[in-house]
């Protein structure tokens, strides 16, 4: 879950639910400061989210969320209390969103591009990371290009493949949950089937309608 979740009803009560019951569940936040464009000092005024899990009786762990190995402790040490203390653990992950939200989310409007160009490369876990191995004789330049041509590669092989195969037909985006389509369904279908045919050139030709 993300830092915004934390501002969520069903959190409080999952955590609280987690201790009375003494559930083996571990919580894991990825505090990266951001809410799509709400910041967390716009969200609570607590130190962080590890001190909500305090609050409801729930040992808490904070992490620096760009340390892949302390991340990997921090969540093979909860892990192995919760198993053997039957207990819920809530561990909090510090780190930062370089990118957009989403794909209707343009991040540069409510932050300062050079913050995120810094995060991005001072601060990146997997340059982190891959400077530890490769300072150990672990990984090299050549590794690396290897990897990512070999995964190059697989990613087209995918794709292709995906493009290969049959589409299923345009009913079945409304008609997967409910026996009985309802209204406002139907009248999302007609107006989907009304907009591609209006723009056929923007979709696909073997889209199956």
């Amino acid at each position: 879950m993300g830092d915004g979740t934390t501002s969520e009803g069903d959190f409080h009560a999952a955590l609280n639910f987690a201790a009375v019951m003494d559930a083996p569940v571990l919580f894991i936040c990825r505090n990266n400061g951001w809410a799509i464009s709400t910041p967390t000092a716009e969200q609570f005024r607590s130190d962080g989210v590890v001190v909500k899990g305090r609050a409801y009786g729930i040992r808490s762990i904070r992490v620096d969320g760009n340390d892949a190995l302390a991340v990997y402790n921090a969540i093979r040490v909860a892990r192995e209390m919760g198993i053997h203390e039957q207990r819920a653990l809530l561990i909090e992950a510090l780190t930062y969103r370089v990118g957009h939200h989403s794909t209707s989310d343009d991040s540069t409007k409510y932050r300062p591009v050079d913050e995120i160009e810094h995060w991005n490369k001072k601060r990146n876990p997997m340059t982190r990371f891959r400077n530890w191995i490769q300072k150990n004789g672990w990984w090299s330049e050549i590794h690396e290009s290897e990897l990512r041509s070999g995964a190059r590669k697989e990613m087209i092989e995918a794709i292709q493949m995906a493009e290969r195969t049959e589409k299923p037909p345009l009913s079945e985006l409304f008609s997967d949950v409910y026996d009985v389509l309802s209204p406002n369904l139907g009248e999302q279908e007609s107006l989907l089937r009304q907009t591609i045919q209006r723009h056929s050139r923007d979709y696909p030709p073997y889209l199956p309608m």
